[in-house]
């Protein structure tokens, strides 16, 4: 398990995320009975290849649940939960969800460009190789999250809470992290080239190639010119 070593030369170990319950056998969704609708519950269902675009539903709550290669472009999602579910090679682009609970879920391979998230809840979720360039995750909590091989380029967590939250080889050029609120948090081999906010990864720690990133960006912040 990593170890976060805060100012005063102190450890903490970052939590790892939970990893999913997966339902023992999900069956088969079946259509239109296993859509979305206001209120919901879906539990034990396989989504493969299904087409949950522009929907625009309220309090769904789905658990244990696999969704390949589905399709939530457009789609509106409010006070929902989403748990103990797998999400691969899903298209979430331009998704608008408010109030809504990702809990121990994996996304792997997954788009999530211009999408919106905030405020939202992520606990025990872990990101792998997703696009989410763009996204807005203002005002959300993370607790327990990796982003893995990621594309993160201009997603704005202004004023987002990060609570034991690992960057893992991913990029975040241009990242918006004002009045960002961290709490071990780690960014590994990432990108932070143009990254907004630098007050905000007070409490971070950064190691690899974006170290330096940052430190140009607090001292340009502060008024200090660098000369070579």
């Amino acid at each position: 398990m990593p170890r976060h070593v805060r100012h005063d030369g102190s450890t903490v170990r970052i939590k790892a995320p939970s990893a999913p319950r997966p339902f023992p056998v999900p069956r088969p969704a079946v259509m239109p009975g296993d859509g979305w609708e206001d209120d919901t519950t879906v539990k034990g269902v396989r989504y493969d290849g299904t087409v949950l675009a522009g929907l625009d539903a309220e309090a769904v709550e789905a658990e244990r649940c696999r969704f390949e290669n589905t399709r939530f472009t457009g789609s509106e999602l409010r006070r929902s939960v989403l748990s103990d579910s797998h999400f691969d090679t899903c298209d979430f682009a331009q998704v608008r969800a408010r109030d809504v609970s990702l809990i121990r879920c994996a996304v792997t391979s997954s788009r999530l460009t211009g999408s919106s998230w905030g405020p939202g809840t992520f606990r025990d979720v872990r990101f792998d190789g997703c696009r989410s360039d763009l996204a807005l995750f203002r005002y959300s909590t993370f607790h327990s999250v990796v982003f893995a091989d990621c594309n993160v380029q201009g997603a704005d967590f202004q004023s987002a809470e990060l609570r034991s939250v690992r960057f893992v080889n991913c990029s975040l050029v241009g990242a918006q992290f004002s009045h960002a609120d961290m709490m071990n948090v780690r960014f590994e081999n990432c990108d932070l080239a143009d990254v907004n906010g630098v007050t905000g990864f007070r409490g971070a720690t950064v190691q690899g190639p974006g170290a330096m990133d940052l430190a140009l960006l607090v001292a340009e912040e502060m008024g200090v010119t660098i000369e070579a």
